[in-house]
């Protein structure tokens, strides 16, 4: 039994130790996700989530075991539904967090920061395009927590939340202001490189 508790304890010492990063390493994190979103601002009564799928490629440069910067491409549906109307938005985004990971292992990490927006299209339900009437660039604030499940020293499987509030009014027109407002929960792997 003593035997078996000594393996046990020095497998998980290398475990825990194998996750840490060193300030200069990168990780490159490919995501697919399940997202919710709306509009936040002026009129927005009756309004319902929309549900779709978002995907895209992170990265996170270490400064050291704790602190990382993550950028990347994400291509987020976003918009609302009204009775059996929808907006459909679909941008390009591109965060700017700061990530901090933290535990004993540093498996877990909460980010935040910044996160600019290029509109890629704007259709209703039946495919009809209103994109002159929405501006081509949106700011969020994004946030999120996340947890790494460790398969090998370079790569791990990712699990996450992520959030982003509009800060930035999206309709061109100066009657009302409406920003996008969204969740998602993201499954990817995150590869040591």
């Amino acid at each position: 039994m003593k035997r078996l508790l000594v393996i046990a304890m020095v497998a998980f010492g290398l475990t825990a130790s194998a996750q840490e990063r060193e300030s200069g390493d990168i990780e490159l994190i490919p995501y697919v996700g399940y997202s919710t979103s709306t509009f936040n601002g002026d009129q927005v009564q009756g309004l319902d989530a929309k549900n779709s799928v978002r995907f895209g490629v992170n990265a996170d440069y270490f400064f050291n075991d704790r602190w990382s910067l993550r950028s990347g491409l994400n291509y987020d549906k976003m918009g609302t539904e009204f009775g059996s109307q929808e907006a459909n938005l679909d941008y390009l985004n591109i965060p700017l967090n700061a990530n901090w990971h933290f535990g004993s292992t540093r498996k877990w990490n909460l980010n935040f920061g910044v996160t600019p927006g290029f509109l890629l299209t704007a259709e209703n339900e039946n495919g009809i395009s209103f994109k002159n009437e929405v501006k081509g660039f949106q700011l969020g604030i994004s946030y999120g927590i996340g947890y790494k499940l460790e398969v090998s020293d370079n790569f791990s499987l990712m699990f996450d939340a992520q959030g982003l509030v509009g800060i930035t009014n999206i309709v061109k027109s100066s009657l009302f202001d409406r920003m996008n407002v969204g969740s998602s929960f993201n499954i990817g792997g995150v590869f040591k490189l």
